[in-house]
């Protein structure tokens, strides 16, 4: 069977006449999970794109069709590239092939296909740079076989670990057992070989540099870059302009919607214990407070819809709140998720009870000029940001915090949301802000693809 590879790239100069008009340096950027495909691993690379030319490089994608994927589609994130951006998409083996010996994965169906059509790329034109950037990990063998075949250097971005040791006790392993273990034994043989060739690593957490270090000694602390996603300003940007409408409140109907967008989960559970114990306060003293309110938690569950399972409302139920509260678990396509926080009175972000979970929804949140709510453990960098660029209020919580507690150190922040003229814009300060942007957080990749580059080539 021949690779099949689809060119979505608009009609552009030749790249001999292209690279002899520009100085700029050229990456070819693997990302499986791309427009349309609604996945948040593509985000990064999504909203870094209209700035790349900024910081001296363009950009080309490899990716998989999105009919492969089993991600759902949102055609609006394609409408959001920016012009002229070349995109090739390739198929894969069919599932029903490859699931007899546990390659489900559609990194591993479609590697021989991404296999071709990279080499085609990289004989065809001159790229500076190979970057992985997505959480199919099967796809970054590719990055020592193109460097040995091509002799380009190829970076990685890790927005969640590859190799695990071991599944928690009592966690779901994705699959069954043998499916899990085989997909461990694969990731233990091929992370050492890609980390042996590697030349720059991006993190979205300063846990994975220190862990691959460990792991890995070869490595140097100036091969890693922790950078999270940027926010997406040119999202907000254009979506007053956008064809879309949320159907899960009316904003007019005379109650305030508070809106909580994301995943939910067990680790949630005391920071909307807390929650909905402050809300059960304020309801005993106000029998009519579901006629003045109602939250929305939308989008908690990543299973496909046919799988979904509410785990907030069960809590709501049980703190006496249910007719406060209604949980959508289904995801919503991206625009309409943003939709939803600027049609809100006011947001919510609900943190972990694990002080690393950063919670890469806190940038929409501020960009959407609404008022914030977040509880978050004590040790979360988000508590920080919010209080750096004061765009909301953060209600912290640690291991030794009740929900009883918690309930009473929120009770004054619910008054105050409650009593607050509606659309109210909180007093953001957008100079300390900045540093959080996709802008500067593409200048900050851009100089770990510099990085990448031997300082001979100029």
């Amino acid at each position: 069977m021949t690779p099949a590879l689809t060119s979505l790239r608009q009609p552009q100069p030749s790249p001999a006449r292209l690279l002899a008009a520009s100085p700029r340096r050229r990456v070819l950027v693997i990302s499986p999970h791309f427009p349309p495909v609604n996945a948040p691993d593509h985000q990064r690379l999504r909203t870094a794109l209209p700035y790349l030319a900024e910081f001296g490089w363009e950009a080309e994608i490899l990716t998989i069709t999105p009919g492969e994927v089993p991600h759902p589609q949102d055609p609006l994130l394609s409408q959001a590239l920016p012009q002229g951006l070349a995109v090739h998409a390739v198929g894969a083996l069919p599932r029903r092939w490859t699931r007899a010996v546990g390659l489900g994965n559609v990194g591993w169906r479609a590697l021989p296909y991404l296999a071709q059509a990279g080499n085609r790329l990289l004989a065809q034109q001159s790229f500076d740079l190979v970057f992985f950037s997505t959480t199919i990990f099967p796809v970054m063998v590719l990055g020592p076989y193109w460097q040995r075949r091509f002799g380009v250097p190829f970076g990685v971005d890790f927005q969640d670990p590859w190799r695990v040791e071991a599944a928690p006790a009592g966690q779901h392993r994705p699959g069954g057992r043998l499916k899990y273990a085989f997909d461990k034994a694969l990731a233990a043989f091929w992370e050492p070989r890609v980390m042996g060739r590697v030349s720059q690593v991006v993190s979205v957490s300063p846990a994975y540099p220190n862990l691959l270090q460990r792991r890995y000694p070869w490595l140097r602390a100036d091969q890693f870059t922790v950078l999270p996603f940027g926010a997406p300003e040119a999202d907000f940007e254009q979506l007053p302009h956008l064809p879309l409408a949320q159907t899960h409140f009316d904003p007019q109907d005379g109650r305030q919607h508070w809106v909580y967008v994301g995943r939910g989960g067990a680790d949630m559970a005391p920071a909307l214990g807390g929650l909905f114990e402050g809300l059960r306060a304020l309801k005993s003293r106000d029998p009519n407070l579901a006629a003045a309110l109602h939250l929305h938690f939308i989008g908690t569950s990543y299973a496909p819809p046919e799988l979904a399972t509410k785990t907030i409302e069960p809590l709501a139920i049980a703190h006496g709140v249910a007719d406060l509260v209604t949980e959508h678990p289904q995801r919503v396509p991206y625009f309409e998720a943003q939709k939803l926080l600027t049609d809100s009175d006011a947001i919510l972000l609900i943190g972990s009870a694990d002080p690393r979970y950063t919670a890469s929804k806190l940038y929409p949140a501020v960009l959407a000029k609404k008022p914030i709510l977040a509880i978050f453990h004590a040790e979360s960098s988000v508590v920080d940001i919010l209080r750096q660029t004061q765009a909301g209020e953060a209600v912290t919580f640690d291991a030794q915090t009740s929900s009883d507690r918690l309930a009473q150190q929120l009770i004054p922040h619910l008054q105050t949301l409650l009593a607050r003229p509606s659309r109210t814009p909180p007093a953001t300060d957008w100079a300390a802000f900045a540093p959080y942007t996709a802008h500067a957080m593409t200048k900050t990749l851009c100089q770990a693809f510099d990085r990448c580059i031997p300082q001979s080539n100029p």
